[in-house]
C-alpha cells in the first residue's frame, strides 16, 4: 500500500506506472512489494522528483533493515541524489540568469 501526503498513491501519482514503478522498484530487488506499506509526506518540486525522492528514501530503509543490501542497491543507483538545486538570484539581474534588455541608444 502506498500512501502519498494521506492520498492513495495511485490517485495522487495519476496511475502514471512510470511514477510507481519507480517507487516500488527497491522493494521488488529483493521480493518485498507486499511486505511493507509505504506511507510518505512529499512537499516541492514535480511528480517526477517526489517520487525519485521517496525511491531513495525507501532504498535509504531497506539499508538500514540490512546493511546486506546496500551493494546491490548502490549498484542499481537507488542509492544516488538528484544534487541539482534553484540557482541563486544575482545582484543586478531580474533573475539568477535573466538580464533587461541591452539597449544600444
Amino acid at each position: 500500500m502506498l500512501t502519498i501526503n494521506k492520498i492513495d498513491g495511485n490517485k495522487y501519482l495519476q496511475q502514471n506506472t512510470v511514477y510507481l514503478n519507480n517507487i516500488f522498484d527497491p522493494l521488488r530487488l529483493f521480493n518485498l512489494e507486499n511486505k511493507y506499506d509505504i506511507i510518505v509526506l512529499v512537499k516541492g518540486g514535480g511528480l517526477t522528483g517526489q517520487s525519485d525522492s521517496i525511491k531513495l528514501g525507501v532504498s535509504r530503509f531497506l539499508c538500514k533493515i540490512d546493511i546486506k543490501n546496500r551493494p546491490l542497491l548502490k549498484q542499481q543507483n537507488f542509492l544516488t541524489r538528484d544534487p541539482r538545486i534553484v540557482e541563486r538570484k544575482k545582484y543586478g539581474l531580474l533573475k539568477a540568469r535573466k538580464a533587461s534588455q541591452y539597449s544600444k541608444r
